[in-house]
């Protein structure tokens, strides 16, 4: 059967009404939480994903796909009324975006956000359908030193792109792979870094920890910090839709962006966050000198929105095809398919093909519900930004607690949601990224196992690990993404010394 003939089966499978209505709940869900000041898509999805757990595989995953994409476009509003990014990816959006709120444009950079982000987000799901097949048949020729290497590669460009430095990043990332080391041994069954405590033997839940470092680790976080007074929230016009004028100006970013964000996003050392700076930087430099770059330009606001969506599109394709998470929203949602025994990987299009083409259909329908729904309720967005934030993080507190106790069934899953959202808190208290150690703690058991299988079959050489032009390749782009951030934070700092000497 082609793959034309089984995304049409996903298309009947999604348009059933339970999945419609699950789809719908997933878009709604994932906004509602997105908007919030503070919480970007990973946290969206990750304080999200217990409510999947209490329905079937199928209807789980396409909910899913709309908190994943309803938690993409929510980061955007806080970005351009309270110029407060959900997270990296967002920062661009925000230096443009809030400058075009606080001219009254807000409710234009809105419709050029949610506009974007449905053609840029249909567009890269239509390129998803087209080549996850071809990759994931390419997929099967790796052999498990590939795979290693693969693992390295997220490892040290996640690790080095996220955080104030790559030293931080790959700290981070030591932490993750330590907490992924927890429990038995599945090799020789014994018991490791337990301490002599029996719950831990099973290991850290992947979404215990997940909810703990986001969501209980923010709202910690922002407690500690918390001032009196109620957030400053621009007025918004009703008036919605975009003028011509500016829907020239905005729709070639968009298709400029998404092919920036694409490719970027599909390759195993991509990401969202490079994306949206490549697509303003292009943006800039395109518009010339008689800009308005720096006081409101759309097309810095059309531009990045464009990347960003499609990057999260692109991200699904290692992710559905090498169950290689290249984002930390993506690392969440790695954790959604393994706690229904789905394993992404080469196979997964040939053991679950009605599962992963119903999850590309509902991304279709849940780009369209994204434009239906958040054109005409971004006024009632707005309004939820004007929450108190002391109800809303304990409102974030009691749901990450709900749904910790729910899929550990004890009370030794609520001590481990407390641990690791103190550990979350120390971690945003000292400047290291939160990314990096979800990605360890879910795909450090990946890298190990692979490492593991590749030394057996070659009776403990090491050369293994590099006997393929594809394993060369890959530990070379990874040394390269820990060397080349070090090499020009040293040039920039050197050369800021150079000019502030000679003044």
């Amino acid at each position: 059967m082609g793959s034309l003939d089984l995304l049409l089966e996903g298309f009947a499978s999604a348009l059933s009404p339970q999945n419609l209505l699950f789809a719908f709940i997933g878009v709604l869900l994932g906004t509602l939480v997105g908007v919030l000041p503070g919480i970007g898509p990973a946290m969206t999805v990750a304080l999200l994903l217990p409510i999947t757990f209490t329905v079937p595989p199928a209807a789980a995953l396409i909910m899913f796909a709309g908190i994943y994409y309803g938690g993409m476009y929510g980061g955007s509003t806080t970005s351009i009324l309270l110029n407060t990014p959900g997270e990296s990816a967002s920062i661009v959006t925000a230096l443009e975006g809030n400058k075009m709120a606080r001219a009254g444009r807000g409710a234009q950079a809105l419709a050029t956000a949610a506009i974007g982000s449905f053609v840029a987000g249909t567009i890269g799901t239509l390129l998803l359908s087209l080549v996850a097949v071809p990759v994931a048949d390419w997929a099967t020729s790796l052999t498990s030193a590939d795979y290693f290497a693969l693992t390295v590669l997220a490892f040290c460009t996640v690790a080095a792109m996220l955080g104030s430095s790559p030293l931080r990043g790959i700290a981070s990332l030591a932490v993750g792979l330590y907490l992924g080391l927890i429990g038995i041994d599945n090799l020789t069954g014994q018991s490791r870094f337990a301490m002599g405590i029996d719950e831990l033997n099973r290991g850290i839940p992947v979404v215990i920890a997940a909810v703990g470092l986001f969501a209980v680790g923010e709202a910690i976080y922002v407690a500690s910090r918390l001032r009196h007074g109620p957030v400053h929230v621009i007025p918004v016009s009703r008036t919605w839709g975009l003028p011509k004028a500016d829907l020239k100006r905005s729709w070639k970013p968009w298709l400029r962006g998404t092919f920036i964000g694409f490719p970027i996003g599909a390759v195993p050392a991509g990401g969202a966050d490079v994306t949206t700076f490549l697509s303003y930087a292009a943006e800039r430099k395109l518009a010339g000198k008689n800009n308005e770059f720096g006081k409101g330009a759309i097309e810095g606001v059309a531009g990045p929105e464009a990347a960003n969506n499609a990057a999260a599109a692109g991200v699904l394709v290692p992710l559905l095809t090498l169950g290689l998470p290249t984002s930390a929203t993506a690392a969440v949602m790695l954790a959604a398919f393994t706690s229904y025994g789905i394993q992404p990987g080469p196979l997964l299009f040939d053991t679950k093909p009605e599962l992963v083409w119903a999850l590309i259909a509902s991304l279709y329908l849940g780009n369209v519900l994204l434009l239906v729904l958040n054109l005409p309720l971004a006024g009632i967005w707005v309004k939820l930004l004007q929450i108190p934030r002391p109800y809303l993080y304990g409102g974030i507190l009691v749901c990450a607690s709900l749904g910790a106790f729910a899929s550990s069934q004890s009370t030794a899953g609520l001590l481990v949601l407390v641990v690791i959202g103190a550990l979350g808190f120390a971690m945003r208290r000292y400047g290291w990224p939160v990314a990096p150690a979800v990605l360890g703690l879910i795909l450090g058991p990946v890298a190990e196992e692979n490492l593991r299988k590749a030394l057996q079959i070659s009776q403990g050489d090491a050369g293994v690990l590099l006997s393929s032009a594809f394993s060369k390749i890959m530990f070379g782009l990874a040394v390269l993404a820990v060397v080349l951030p070090l090499i020009l934070r040293v040039r920039a700092r050197n050369r800021a010394r150079g000019a502030s000497q000679s003044n």
